[in-house]
């Protein structure tokens, strides 16, 4: 939009979220899932909006109202994720991968509930497709933002996954412990920078985390001349 005097006012950072878990399903009433809330995919689409950022948030299954103002697109599985964000990917500047997709799915999801007395005891998996490695090699401009949640060797995990999905940064936490992790309000990440910068953010709540990792990803020479 141009205004008087012959300044062009910036546009708005193009924010794409994602959040929750997804489902694979096995029959129409069983399926493979994780216990990721959605918190801290919504923290962060609020601490955005906040900003004045335009915000589009793929969500799975969860129970949380939506922040005003999102862009909300529902989803239940990973391929319908994946769905989702190649047609809202190309618009974005910033991409938070807060989602915990699931990693595997059923080989066969039957049509019909599976009596339990006849139901097959083994259940062969496959891989869903890796959604934050796709996006990578489509980057260009953009900063990709992956979130990953471990249980031991948290620095070395998340500089191997910076690196092979081609990411700008990686919020690593450790789940199992009190207070961080699925379902909690509180988290504590580690923020890994593809060259090298590190920030060891909370506890606290995961509001003020979000905030906190928008403040880093703000210093972006693509994000930092646009309005905020």
């Amino acid at each position: 939009m141009r205004l008087g005097l012959g300044i062009m006012k910036a546009s708005p950072i193009r924010c794409l979220v994602t959040a929750g878990p997804t489902r694979e399903y096995i029959d129409p009433v069983r399926f493979i899932s994780n216990p990721s809330s959605g918190k801290m995919g919504y923290a962060l689409a609020e601490a955005a909006i906040a900003r004045g950022w335009e915000v589009d948030l793929v969500c799975g299954p969860v129970t949380l109202p939506p922040p005003a103002a999102v862009k909300l697109h529902l989803i239940e599985t990973a391929e319908q994720m994946r769905i989702s964000l190649s047609q809202l990917f190309p618009q974005c500047d910033l991409l938070l991968m807060a989602a915990a997709v699931s990693d595997f799915r059923p080989v066969r999801q039957l049509a019909k509930k599976e009596k339990k007395h006849e139901a097959r005891r083994r259940l062969d998996l496959e891989p869903t497709p890796d959604l934050l490695l796709e996006l990578g090699r489509q980057k260009d401009d953009r900063v990709l933002v992956g979130f990953a949640a471990e249980t031991e060797n948290l620095t070395e995990n998340g500089l191997r996954k910076l690196r092979e999905k081609n990411l700008d940064w990686i919020a690593v936490n450790r789940v199992g412990l009190p207070g961080t992790g699925f379902e909690s309000d509180t988290n504590e990440i580690i923020l890994l920078g593809a060259h090298g910068d590190r920030y060891s953010l909370g506890p606290c709540l995961k509001s003020d985390l979000a905030n906190e990792l928008l403040d880093v990803l703000k210093l972006e020479s693509r994000l930092n001349d646009r309005s905020a």
